[in-house]
């Protein structure tokens, strides 16, 4: 009868170390198992690498909006100039009020009339559309991609005597800090013939780069009372705008702000704003988690070919060690510790070259346009300027798991078979 031993004894992992290190010519399967396990390495680490990639780029683009623009809008519906007028405006007249009683509430770190409007940019004969926002200097030293910009030129603290725009403006126009732009308003001056466009000049004192490409090529940024005036707001704003201490928990400060504002009023959230290209991206995660789980599976069922050949070759041992006593239960562990070896080694190797990936995305993103002989990240179709990686905690853990749970699930058959096997049927023809 057949010794019972304490599960995965130490005797247990030397066989089955002793089996995964032996030559072919000793019954081994080294080859098949370098293939298994450099086959995990690689998958695991994709699977890391592609998880941070994908993180960091929500991270990143996520950080330049709230980081460039209000994470939320306090604008009004259209409501009657004077009653029976027919004449509707949407304009904010009790700003100052509106601004004092949103700021009151508990989590807003800001809130500030704005003028939004767009107009025409011209240096010499180049022309670019902007985006125009009109805001106190105070405002715009609070934006912290455009007060922090590292690429930013001249001094934010002239904002005042000028506007600010950014790089992308500055390149396409061929302006820099301190030339002189005219800014075209179709809706101008009103005059008994009809409203002609308002043209001023205004020297550019300050230029940013937000981190997004878009903000960059159209972003202009203009003195509070000098947009009032120039897109004709006098006693008005369009727009409040509201920063709050956790801008993924926007929803929570919505009800308040309503609230506060008063009757009238909408709002319009940096979520609102990106809630399709957020939603494309978790799509396309659990897509890609899916896909790259698939290749780990597949090379997670290379260990059940090496197993299986190395059942075949060790019949002669799986028969003495029975005949020696050990038990159905100890050839099921050991050939399952060989599989097992194999699927954490390589989830080890994986998980360290995924992280080094990770870590040094910047260097791999250098090589890659090395080798594209160009710049292979093109800032015009993904927002961005740079691929950003960030290696989170769960999506590590899911990676290791993941390899683990399938490299010891497929080790499970051959190992049974090994166990199962008939010792006098495994020396009959020793």
């Amino acid at each position: 009868m057949a010794a019972r031993t304490a599960p995965f004894s130490r005797f247990e992992f030397m066989i089955a170390w002793r089996y995964l290190r032996a030559r072919r010519a000793e019954g081994g399967v080294s080859v098949m198992t370098w293939i298994s396990l450099i086959g995990i390495a690689l998958g695991v680490a994709a699977l890391i690498a592609t998880l941070a990639v994908r993180a960091g780029f929500r991270a990143e683009f996520v950080s330049t909006i709230v980081g460039s623009n209000p994470q939320i809008t306090v604008y009004s519906a259209p409501m009657e100039v004077a009653e029976g007028s027919g004449v509707y405006s949407k304009l904010i007249r009790d700003y100052a009020a509106r601004t004092e009683r949103i700021k009151a509430i508990p989590g807003v770190v800001s809130a500030a009339p704005a003028v939004r409007g767009q107009a025409m940019v011209s240096f010499g004969d180049r022309s670019n559309v902007a985006d125009v926002y009109g805001l106190a200097l105070s405002v715009l030293k609070n934006i912290p991609n455009i007060a922090h910009s590292d690429d930013a030129q001249g001094d934010i603290d002239n904002y005042g005597e000028g506007i600010a725009i950014g790089i992308g403006m500055a390149r396409d126009l061929g302006v820099t800090v301190g030339d002189t732009v005219k800014v075209i308003s179709p809706n101008g001056a009103k005059t008994p013939s009809g409203t002609s466009p308002r043209v001023n000049a205004y020297k550019v004192s300050y230029v940013f780069s937000a981190g997004r490409y878009d903000i960059d090529q159209t972003r202009l940024y203009m003195p509070f009372k000098e947009a009032q005036g120039f897109f004709n707001r006098e006693g008005g704003v369009d727009e409040i705008d509201v920063d709050v201490a956790d801008p993924e928990g926007i929803a929570e400060w919505e009800p308040a702000i309503m609230d506060a504002s008063g009757k009238g009023t909408l709002l319009w959230t940096w979520k609102d704003a990106s809630s399709s290209f957020l939603r494309a991206l978790s799509v396309e995660d659990n897509v890609m988690f899916i896909i790259l789980s698939i290749l780990v599976l597949i090379a997670s069922m290379n260990i059940t070919s090496g197993l299986i050949m190395l059942v075949k070759n060790k019949g002669r041992d799986i028969g003495i060690l029975r005949t020696m006593g050990l038990s159905e239960g100890s050839i099921l562990r050991v050939f399952f510790l060989c599989g097992a070896f194999t699927g954490v080694i390589g989830t080890l190797a994986g998980l360290a070259i995924g992280v080094l990936f990770a870590v040094n995305i910047d260097h791999v993103m250098g090589f890659v346009n090395w080798l594209n002989g160009g710049d292979a990240w093109d800032p015009s179709i993904r927002g961005i300027y740079h691929l950003p990686a960030k290696l989170q905690p769960w999506d590590v853990t899911k990676a290791v798991a993941l390899s683990l749970t399938l490299s010891f699930i497929v080790t499970i058959f051959p190992a049974r078979r090994a166990a199962r096997m008939n010792p006098v049927e495994a020396l009959r023809y020793e």
